[in-house]
């Protein structure tokens, strides 16, 4: 049986943990925090999470971990068998994360965690790389009815679970509506969440976030 390493309230430990249960393969959850600590970094070179453990060792890296997860356990696929649609998907959710998750990541300390403020220079850069990603989803989304077409893929997983904080980021913090510039984005993440395993992974975090709160506001604070 897997183990997955990290936490709740980590978006990228939802997208493993979201793929495990849509797969429906066993796993069981170990907590842990990314830190430098000598038994985190025993699992994870870098200290990071999600971490997969498998019967031949760790894994690490999210996009990673869902290409073995894909290529072990192709039952249940979360890619398409084509070539050339398999690659479009995975476009499409790396722009997700590179030019969506990540520049609002830049302000999650302040918007998410109540921590310090962010530096202007990195509020402009993340401000127009939000809109230069969401701009690129409205004309690569397909929304038939789902990201990349008829099929629920990995591209709907890294969606879910970047385009809702990159949206508290631009409202709260840029006066952005973001979702509303890509039509049927909203209709879409409604129809995410609703899913059973996401109902799972949205209980788990729901529980695990006052406690994560509590953990990151000391460091977090101005």
């Amino acid at each position: 049986m897997f183990k997955l390493y990290g936490f709740a309230s980590s978006n990228y430990f939802n997208m493993v943990k979201l793929a495990l249960l849509e797969k429906q393969l066993p796993f069981e959850v170990v907590s842990m925090h990314g830190c430098q600590n000598p038994e985190t970094l025993a699992v994870s070179a870098r200290g990071k999470v999600p971490v997969l453990q498998t019967n031949e060792g760790f894994i690490s890296e999210t996009d990673v971990i869902l290409r073995y997860l894909e290529d072990t356990h192709p039952h249940i696929r979360l890619l398409p068998a084509d070539p050339f649609r398999r690659a479009q998907v995975w476009t499409t959710a790396k722009e997700i994360e590179l030019y969506i998750e990540l520049p609002a990541r830049l302000c999650y300390v302040e918007v998410l965690f109540g921590g310090r403020a962010t530096p202007d220079a990195l509020k402009a850069k993340a401000k127009r790389d939000l809109i230069k990603g969401f701009a690129a989803l409205a004309r690569r989304a397909r929304f038939a009815p789902y990201l990349t077409g008829a099929d629920f893929t990995l591209a709907d997983i890294y969606f879910m679970y970047s385009v809702d904080l990159a949206q508290q980021v631009g409202e709260r913090l840029m006066g952005l509506n973001l979702l509303d510039e890509v039509k049927g984005a909203r209709e879409l993440l409604a129809r995410l969440n609703d899913r059973p395993s996401a109902r799972i992974v949205a209980a788990d975090r729901e529980l695990d976030y006052p406690v994560f709160l509590e953990r990151v506001r000391p460091t977090g604070a101005a």
